[in-house]
């Protein structure tokens, strides 16, 4: 359908039986992407997420810097989780595969620019018509979230963490923003307007996030975080 007609479709009056068919099938599609992603991936172990845009350059430095954020991940026992996609995402599977760690990847199936990468191990594909499911993938099996540079995707998956940290739905997991130049404007607004001028957040709400440059900072702040609890992963 176009997008004229969605917006029409969705100001038609529609008779019982064509929204108890049309629900109760949706209703079933969606439990199967629950019931595979959840059949999957409680098997992997311990894992970080690394977010980014499917639109990066394998020649920008921020597809270097997720392939390294994953390498160095693989090579302490963190299975690594992208969204499955080019880009960022690749780049985050290919560190992952070559150093011989856990590669999973949840695809989400768009008209455009989304297809899984090579790098993902065949038995940790995942492919999802819904972002919500996904996103739920991301949020119950990761035990950290880089995030690189990216788009509307990218913050929503990143704001979507933060978000269930601050409210206590998940753990205190660490979460790194990587590219200073990149967020540090946003973080900048964060703290002027929500926290100081409207007060929408507490102060500590702050320390939910880390800001750096590097894949070595990164990855380094995930590992002291789990250093200080003498946690390491159980593969």
């Amino acid at each position: 359908m176009t997008n004229d007609d969605k917006i029409r479709r969705a100001f038609e009056n529609k008779d019982w039986q064509e929204i108890k068919v049309t629900d109760s099938w949706q209703i079933f599609k969606i439990m199967a992407e629950f019931v595979d992603g959840f059949d999957k991936l409680a098997k992997i172990g311990p894992c970080v997420s690394i977010f980014g845009s499917a639109r990066t350059h394998n020649d920008n430095k921020y597809y270097q810097i997720s392939e390294t954020c994953a390498r160095l991940l693989s090579e302490r026992g963190y299975g690594v989780i992208s969204g499955g996609g080019p880009g960022i995402m690749e780049a985050a599977n290919k560190g992952a595969f070559e150093a011989g760690g856990k590669s999973v990847g949840l695809n989400i199936e768009l008209p455009f620019e989304q297809f899984h990468n090579r790098y993902i191990d065949r038995d940790k594909i995942l492919d999802f018509d819904y972002f919500f499911v996904r996103k739920v993938m991301f949020m119950k099996y990761s035990q950290g979230f880089i995030v690189l540079p990216g788009g509307f995707g990218t913050m929503d998956e990143a704001f979507e963490a933060m978000t269930l940290i601050q409210t206590g739905k998940i753990a205190r997991f660490p979460i790194v923003f990587v590219g200073v130049d990149y967020w540090g404007g946003l973080f900048d607004w964060v703290k002027k307007n929500m926290l100081e001028h409207e007060h929408n957040i507490a102060p500590d709400d702050l320390n939910l996030y880390r800001l750096v440059d590097t894949a070595e900072e990164a990855t380094d702040h995930i590992f002291r975080f789990y250093d200080k609890y003498v946690l390491k992963p159980n593969f």
